[in-house]
């Protein structure tokens, strides 16, 4: 049985245990919320994560950080620095969406090097496949697409993105809405090339009961992928976005029918104004289950800067209850990241889930924040390093920047305000 099921027969698994341990919450309340589809635990029944993490109602924000090679750097080696600078960050999953190299054996290296849940997104697969048979894209067949995800669930990833609510009604909308930046998911715009030139369904949209006995079959988590989601802040909330959406609600019904795990994902780029809005619509189409969101990015002007852009964005759609954060390197919209811009990346959306984490009121994070004012209160130096969210680049600064007295900060010295109010 999957997870939704056993909770669904009252059965309280390891892996909800664990998940209670790491969220100080009551096991029974974590098997509830299984049941109503409003958590999830994205774990193969094929690979055991060591660290398995819950994701949804009431838990902590959590952060996914996206590796994987491309046609210009195909080498795995570097994705493998990669996927260590993410879990030493403090990710909660990886994403593998390489689409260089050999595929497979990047993602076994993946998957048996990660610690942390891996998701990915077979369609990518099934595409480099084809172009490599020298065929264009829109010659996969939904045999290959569907080929392909059988596949990298018997290679153990956790959760995977299935661009399922990509259909003919939502493809009208898009023709009429005249976005500027158009498609931008990857995975949509393969599907959405292909039903144009075919003139058919999305076959996962037709396919999605044979996707959901795969899944049911090795636990894994559905992440239904929003090919819709917009590129450019002036195409946000259109026509398309919302009529997928709506495609995306039922379709999460029918994989929580049949006992699958199931999340939704969400924008992409929008206006600082529409981020709470855009989140609690989701929450309220799709009765509460996990949302998962790309940033959001915030402003379209700040190339080299978007893991700013998308912790602010970020931070405001979890407060408003998104649940699971992918992080933006400051690379996005450039090139593909390096470690540093992973590392980079993951920190932000950390910061960003946490601040969301406060906003919820979650007691943890409450907690954490109060032990590290304490530490400042008191100028321990090294307390404050072994509590705040990166103590290596606050180690470096403070050596870079050292005070002629150890017992403060170059910034004030000698007026540090901690040090005058001990006098007083």
């Amino acid at each position: 049985m999957t997870q939704l099921q056993q909770a669904r027969q009252n059965i309280i698994t390891q892996e909800m245990k664990q998940v209670a341990k790491d969220e100080d919450l009551d096991p029974e309340l974590i098997r509830m919320r299984i049941a109503e589809g409003k958590i999830v635990i994205p774990a193969n029944r094929k690979r055991k994560a060591t660290k398995v993490c819950g994701i949804g109602a009431g838990l902590k924000t959590k952060v996914n950080a996206n590796i994987g090679t491309s046609a210009d750097y195909p080498d795995v080696e570097n994705e493998m620095e990669k996927l260590r600078a993410a879990e030493e960050a403090g990710a909660d999953a990886v994403m593998d969406l390489s689409t260089g190299g050999d595929l497979r054996a990047i993602r076994k290296r993946v998957i048996g090097a990660s610690s942390i849940a891996v998701g990915s997104v077979p369609i990518y697969e099934a595409a480099v496949k084809t172009v490599q048979l020298k065929h264009a894209i829109v010659d996969m067949t939904a045999m290959d697409m569907l080929e392909a995800i059988r596949l990298h669930c018997e290679d153990g990833v956790d959760f995977i993105t299935v661009h399922c609510g990509a259909t003919m009604g939502v493809l009208k909308h898009l023709k009429e809405s005249k976005r500027i930046c158009g498609v931008v998911s990857r995975g949509g715009t393969f599907l959405v090339e292909w039903m144009i030139h075919s003139g058919k369904e999305n076959p996962l949209y037709e396919k999605y009961d044979e996707i959901l006995a795969i899944a049911k079959e090795y636990d894994v988590t559905i992440s239904l992928g929003d090919a819709m989601r917009p590129g450019a802040l002036a195409d946000a909330f259109d026509r398309a976005q919302v009529y997928e959406l709506n495609v995306l609600a039922e379709l999460a019904q029918r994989a929580l029918d049949a006992g699958v795990q199931v999340i939704v994902e969400g924008p992409g780029h929008v206006p600082l104004n529409q981020v709470a809005a855009q989140v609690q619509l989701q929450k309220e189409l799709c009765k509460g289950v996990p949302f998962y969101v790309l940033g959001p990015i915030v402003t379209d002007i700040a190339p080299g800067y978007d893991h700013i852009t998308s912790a602010i964005g970020g931070a405001i759609a979890a407060a408003a209850g998104a649940d699971f954060l992918c992080y933006v390197t400051p690379t996005e919209h450039l090139s593909l990241p390096s470690a540093a811009d992973v590392r980079i990346g993951v920190i932000a959306a950390r910061i960003a889930a946490h601040a969301a984490d406060i906003a919820k009121g979650v007691k943890s994070a409450w907690e954490w924040d109060k032990r590290m004012s304490q530490f400042r209160r008191k100028r321990d130096w090294e307390g404050q390093f072994n509590t705040c969210i990166d103590p290596q680049v606050a180690r470096s600064i403070r050596e870079k920047g050292r005070p002629q007295n150890e017992e403060v900060c170059s910034m004030c010295a000698e007026y540090c305000v901690f040090k005058l109010s001990d006098k007083a």
